[in-house]
């Protein structure tokens, strides 16, 4: 493959962090992930940040924690919307929680929310709205507050694929009352296995901390949101459950690197967008497909290609062609999600028509971006797509 998925983020500082925790005989969340936690709280402005085992299970945190508020906490049955392209585990929790999902139709362009579709799906019913910022790409904030503005309705945002891109020069993630990031190895860092959830919200930050390990007290301060305040008795303390939580804690590993992969994540983020400026250079305003329009400022995880009706192409075959010239593809995200026959288990409805999603589930497929220079990768794939394209037209 000359143009990968994804390449790996690591050198000789993530390899020595490794090797300090193992000197260190301390595997377990610690100080290092303490200290990640700090670090990424504060790359992104944000006040709090709970460091967890994967994207996933940070959405699993994120929901579970909505139940378990002073005020305005969620129940089963409650009415979330949802957009109809994103990743299994954006739903799952959603489900898992006995949440009624909504799907809405995506924006074929931008690849998030279709705003008019939103607008017109909110109702009286509807509690929650989960906001996925796809392929580093930021939702338009202000229309998304303003629809939701004198309702009581939550904004939560997946923003695992979406880390370092802004809106209004606001990080996403930090739009609604709480996000979550991912830090698997394709992403925009990598701690292998990870993910973040943060909040503005002492309250919810203090349920994250508990729901996070075995539901118990042990890691809440003193004075809580939870319990109140704990006693001093630390023998008591050690086994006091209180909320039904998970065990989803990282290794300190994984916050070792963590802490060394985001003192180069603004680097990053520049090598990205310059990729994407040469991707945008070289494929934009094509006759045959065209490629993600930028809200605010993606930070660019990949590139997506969908195919125009009239191009004449066979998406399998233009794979299968890709894919033997050693461009590694994959569909945009989990395409049109309602199409799984995993829905059979959700307690769910559709709005209106999924059109858009149906048509990137079928025409669409993206390619990796990375934090080294793709520029020499992005004119060769430009003579693949100038070279072979043409002959495959149906």
């Amino acid at each position: 493959m000359f143009y990968p998925l994804a390449t790996s983020s690591w050198d000789q500082d993530e390899i020595e962090a490794m090797q300090n925790v193992i000197k260190s005989g301390m595997f377990t969340m610690g100080r290092q992930v303490a200290e990640y936690e700090k670090k990424f709280a504060e790359y992104l402005n944000s006040k709090y940040a709970v460091m967890c085992s994967s994207g996933s299970t940070a959405n699993l945190l994120m929901v579970a924690s909505l139940f378990y508020r002073k005020d305005n906490a969620l129940k089963a049955g409650d009415e979330v919307i949802v957009p109809a392209v994103s990743w299994s585990t954006t739903y799952f929790p959603l489900h898992q929680y006995g949440l009624k999902l909504k799907f809405v139709d995506i924006d074929k362009n931008t690849l998030n929310y279709d705003l008019k579709a939103l607008e017109s799906a909110v109702t009286e019913k509807t509690k929650l709205i989960m906001v996925v910022n796809l392929l580093g790409n930021p939702n338009d904030f202000d229309l998304l507050k303003k629809i939701v503005r004198g309702r009581k309705i939550d904004l939560i945002e997946d923003n695992c694929e979406s880390l370092g891109a802004t809106y209004n020069g606001k990080q996403a993630g930090t739009f609604g009352i709480m996000g979550t990031y991912s830090s698997f190895f394709s992403h925009h860092i990598s701690t292998m296995e990870g993910g973040i959830v943060t909040t503005e919200d002492e309250e919810l930050y203090h349920i994250l901390l508990c729901l996070r390990a075995h539901g118990w007290t042990r890691n809440l301060p003193q004075k809580n949101h939870v319990t109140g305040v704990k006693s001093d008795n630390a023998f008591e303390e050690s086994y006091k459950f209180v909320l039904p939580g998970y065990n989803v804690r990282p290794l300190e590993l994984s916050g070792a690197i963590g802490i060394e992969q985001l003192k180069k994540l603004p680097n990053f983020i520049e090598v990205r967008r310059e990729n994407a400026a040469l991707f945008q250079d070289l494929f934009g305003n094509q006759k045959d497909f065209y490629i993600q329009e930028e809200i605010g400022n993606s930070s660019w995880f990949g590139f997506s290609f969908v195919l125009k009706k009239e191009s004449g192409f066979n998406r399998i075959s233009v794979i299968d062609y890709l894919t033997k010239s050693g461009v590694e593809c994959r569909p945009i995200v989990a395409g049109n999600f309602a199409k799984n026959p995993v829905m059979k288990w959700l307690d769910k409805e559709v709005h209106g028509e999924l059109n858009n999603a149906d048509y990137i589930d079928q025409q669409g497929f993206f390619i990796g971006n990375h934090q080294i220079s793709m520029k020499d990768q992005l004119r060769k794939l430009k003579e693949v797509f100038s070279n072979g394209l043409e002959k495959m037209k149906i």
